[in-house]
């Protein structure tokens, strides 16, 4: 066994309730910024809304499961690949598609539908796909995981926030337009701030295993972003709907897959290493892509 899939990255009690409320004021930003018009554009565009959400849920898991098989990572790692492609998407992708010129207003819906849909989706990914693996499959078996007990908890980090932000948004439209702008900022240097934090308590464990675990990174999340640009190409849609599916299939909430390892799997070091480390490095990438696509005046 590698000692990835042994080692815990230290974390308290007190620290996860920070990470849950970072994470539910996150997702609470996110659904302050929903309008009707989002829902009604996702439903007049449907073929869009299908391939991005298929992109994102069907494509990337079967990538993510597809780059375990080639590459053999260590269980544990392999297990947090495929957590962090069974999340939903990350807030951050609705800035880098504008800053990309690409679809915001599709990014903001699928951005909120995929969180919805994760309350059903991560779970059933997660666990069909770490099933399939045999490494992964007896690292799932020893910690006795319980599909039923993860469904619960994404409801409750993921569906309450939701559904606050929406009555909020909806009965208060003009105050949560000012609050969603407080919000987008503090949330982001709070989850910047507990990643920080997250890394310097355990600074040993992550030097230690840097050059296993980042190459690994660089990897599915390049993968991510281009299999999401290249499906959405091949589907021939609008050159900004095409960057607008890459960012929502390359940038994920992997606050929520740190929530469900530091809950479900004491922190196991393979799987933490991963989500943080892709916490760091997606917004690099994204970053970097946003800036190329958004000085690039041609297809």
């Amino acid at each position: 066994m590698n000692e990835l899939d042994t080692i815990k990255i230290s974390f308290s009690e007190y620290g996860l309730f920070v990470l849950n409320i970072i994470i539910g004021l996150i997702l609470f930003g996110i659904a302050l910024e929903l309008k009707k018009e989002d829902f009604i554009n996702l439903l007049k565009n449907k073929k869009t809304t299908f391939i991005g959400l298929s992109a994102h849920f069907l494509l990337l898991p079967l990538l993510t499961f597809a780059l375990v098989k080639l590459l053999h990572p260590p269980p544990s790692v392999a297990l947090g690949m495929i957590l962090v492609g069974a999340c939903p998407g990350g807030n951050m992708s609705n800035m880098f598609t504008h800053l990309a010129k690409g679809n915001t207003a599709l990014a903001v819906g699928l951005t909120s539908v995929s969180h919805l849909l994760a309350i059903v989706m991560t779970p059933f990914n997660f666990s069909f796909y770490g099933s399939l693996d045999t490494g992964t499959a007896a690292l799932l078996k020893t910690i006795h995981l319980d599909v039923i007990d993860v469904f619960q908890t994404i409801i409750f980090v993921i569906g309450i926030p939701l559904v606050v932000g929406i009555f909020l948004n909806y009965n208060k439209p003009v105050f949560a337009e000012k609050l969603s702008r407080v919000m987008k900022k503090f949330s982001l240097l709070a989850f910047a701030a507990f990643l920080i934090a997250a890394f310097a308590g355990n600074a040993k464990v992550f030097v230690a295993n840097f050059t296993t675990i980042m190459p690994l990174v660089v990897i599915h999340n390049a993968v991510a972003l281009s299999g999401g640009f290249l499906f959405a190409r091949l589907m021939r849609l609008e050159y900004r709907d095409v960057k607008t599916i890459a960012f929502e299939t390359g940038i994920q909430n992997v606050g929520l897959g740190l929530i469900l390892i530091f809950t479900f799997f004491n922190g196991l070091g393979g799987m933490a290493i991963v989500a943080a480390s892709w916490g760091v490095w997606h917004l690099i990438s994204g970053g970097a892509l946003a800036f190329f696509w958004g000085r690039k005046t041609t297809v």
